[in-house]
């Protein structure tokens, strides 16, 4: 008996590799699952090892804590190359205001402190889900939208039309025709799509009017994201968080890797602050149940705290250095780490490619493809490089040129806004060279010997 049913479950095993027909891309991935392994991070003794000098690291350092010095709230940074943790260093507070109000003991930043990724969400998340269901053949990028979302077409009323013909990767390449954002949160500018259930936001997604015909021009939208996630959880039966932890961040032993973090066992303190007074920019905005306490462990964005309990495929992503250098070995890995793979690099070649209309976007990934990107790549990343920024103040740079990933995390929005009367939208922290990138990114680079 043991025998026949030891044989049954070889030959069941035998068929979920060959019915359906699988694609190239299955194939792969169900080799790599049997034969391959890929490196996990290790740290370096020295940066020398990784070919880096320890003497012009700490020209970064110095960047970063002159900047603290004159009031920036605090950064943490982490630099791999070769599959090696060259730098690890923390810088600052994590908390230097209750409200507007200065502690008199302000809390220091610290290597383990978790900080909200904001719009790195986008890639951590739903792109490594989107890059996983690619390698496996489960999601057409090529695909319209309708198929995964039936009731998302034009409506009589739209004045734009070309819903009814958008597929997933017009979303990817954010030239589907939606606004930069959609503020379903507040009645006063929602109209008829206000919200502040997920479930009616859901619904609302699809509703929402395009701004422009798609296919003209290249706008970098929240929508794209938000409606990427509702494909994901269509395709897989799962809310997105429940998805990607399950499949993604636990497996590769990510324990700070998550959304929603304070209903899962972890405390504000454990956070580095964002907004000073939640989402008011200083007691200066107002629409119903907004947030008036300093943030700490709530995703700042307000289309994911309000409009989507806090799971959205554009924000609401919590993550630290150590982690977040996980998620960047793994796609200088070419998708896998340790016994685990989530895509392949054919997939990850694809995503990465500069899109036809605009050098310096992939499929939803920031590419260093003109010197406009300099801002976020520094003087000196490879063409190659790519990565993402989040408004709440963080980077990530991966550049398989060099092998090098580059994670500085800020919580620059963690001060004043300068004139709310002029742009609510701009804090003090913006203003500092640590909180713009590029000077800390060139100075990493720079610090490798053979620049």
């Amino acid at each position: 008996m043991k025998k026949i049913i030891a044989g049954t479950i070889t030959a069941l095993l035998s068929l979920a590799f060959i019915l359906p027909s699988p694609s190239p891309a299955q194939t792969v991935i169900a080799k790599d699952r049997q034969h391959q392994t890929y490196p996990v991070l290790k740290k370096a003794k020295n940066p020398e090892e990784a070919g880096f000098s320890s003497e012009k690291l700490k020209q970064v350092d110095r960047l970063i804590e002159q900047d603290v010095n004159k009031g920036f709230p605090g950064a943490s940074l982490i630099v791999v190359k070769d599959g090696k943790i060259v730098k690890k260093e923390a810088y600052g507070y994590k908390q230097k205001y209750s409200g507007l109000t200065p502690l008199k003991h302000q809390k220091k930043m610290k290597p383990s402190t978790m900080f909200d990724l904001a719009s790195n969400t986008k890639m951590y998340a739903v792109n490594y889900a989107l890059q996983h269901l690619a390698s496996r053949g489960t999601i057409d990028l090529n695909a319209k939208i309708s198929h995964y979302i039936p009731c998302f077409k034009d409506l009589p009323e739209d004045i734009i039309k070309g819903k009814d013909r958008l597929r997933v990767i017009d979303l990817l390449h954010h030239t589907a025709g939606f606004p930069a954002s959609w503020n379903y949160y507040d009645p006063q500018t929602a109209g008829k799509l206000y919200s502040q259930t997920r479930k009616k936001t859901l619904a609302f997604l699809s509703k929402t009017p395009l701004a422009y015909e798609p296919g003209t021009k290249q706008l970098y939208s929240d929508i794209d994201y938000m409606l990427l996630g509702v494909i994901i959880e269509k395709i897989t039966g799962q809310r997105l968080d429940q998805y990607v932890e399950k499949q993604f961040y636990r497996p590769l032993g990510l324990r700070h890797t998550m959304f929603k973090p304070l209903q899962k066992g972890f405390k504000p303190s454990h956070f580095a602050a964002t907004e000073l007074m939640g989402n008011t920019r200083d007691g200066t905005v107002w629409f119903p149940n907004i947030r008036t306490y300093t943030l700490q462990g709530e995703v700042h964005d307000e289309k994911a705290f309000y409009s989507m309990g806090g799971i959205s495929g554009h924000a609401g992503l919590f993550s630290t250095v150590d982690d977040m250098a996980v998620l960047l070995q793994v796609m200088l890995n070419g998708g896998g780490y340790g016994d685990r793979q989530l895509f392949n690099n054919t997939v990850i070649s694809e995503f990465t490619k500069p899109s036809k209309t605009n050098a310096a976007y992939g499929l939803g990934w920031r590419l260093n493809g003109n010197t406009d990107m300099e801002w976020m790549f520094g003087k000196h990343a490879s063409s190659k490089a790519y990565g993402h920024t989040g408004w709440t103040g963080t980077v990530t740079i991966i550049d398989p040129a060099y092998q090098l990933g580059i994670v500085l995390l800020t919580n620059k929005k963690h001060s004043q806004v300068i004139d709310p009367s002029k742009n609510p939208n701009q804090f003090e922290g913006d203003l500092y060279s640590t909180g713009k990138y590029g000077s800390v990114i060139t100075a990493v680079y720079e610090a490798l010997n053979n620049k």
